[in-house]
């Protein structure tokens, strides 16, 4: 499919990949002013910190998987990350971490991801499917019940 290295695409240069780096950056930040002696902030923290590894790793699977079922999965997983992390800094709160006027930067932070999310999601191929047989990500018009188009032939 690819004639040389060079025209693989690159996840990296996405804007949305840049801005799930920068929120990782941003967590693992906000994480590190964690007391190392609270025990429940710390475990908060680890699902913090996947959370937002979670939003560039995905947008990678998602393009190197190409088909559209498996670009929704991620963007699924994705989304729930985007929306965890916000829930996340509620959980901080409620067990005494003291630094919340950082949460907001988090919570900005997001919101642009989800825009540039919006957009990202707009370039899927809904014709470079394979039936989904779960049901959950065909694309519009298709259904898990299906003939698969490939058998027709």
């Amino acid at each position: 499919m690819f004639e040389e290295e060079d025209d693989i695409p690159d996840s990296r240069n996405l804007p949305i990949f840049k801005k799930g780096m920068e929120i990782a950056e941003l967590v693992r930040a906000l994480v590190d002013l964690i007391p190392e002696d609270n025990e429940i902030l710390q475990e908060v923290g680890v699902w913090m910190m996947n959370d937002a590894h979670n939003l560039a790793v995905k947008v990678s699977g998602a393009e190197a998987g190409d088909l559209y079922d498996i670009k929704m999965e991620c963007a699924a997983i994705i989304r729930r990350s985007a929306r965890e992390l916000v829930v996340q800094t509620h959980s901080l709160e409620m067990h005494g971490f003291e630094e919340t006027q950082y949460f907001q930067l988090l919570r900005d932070a997001v919101e642009e991801y989800r825009l540039l999310f919006i957009d990202w999601i707009e370039t899927f191929d809904p014709w470079n499917y394979i039936i989904d047989r779960w049901g959950l990500f065909n694309p519009p018009g298709v259904g898990p019940h299906d003939q698969d188009p490939d058998d027709l032939y």
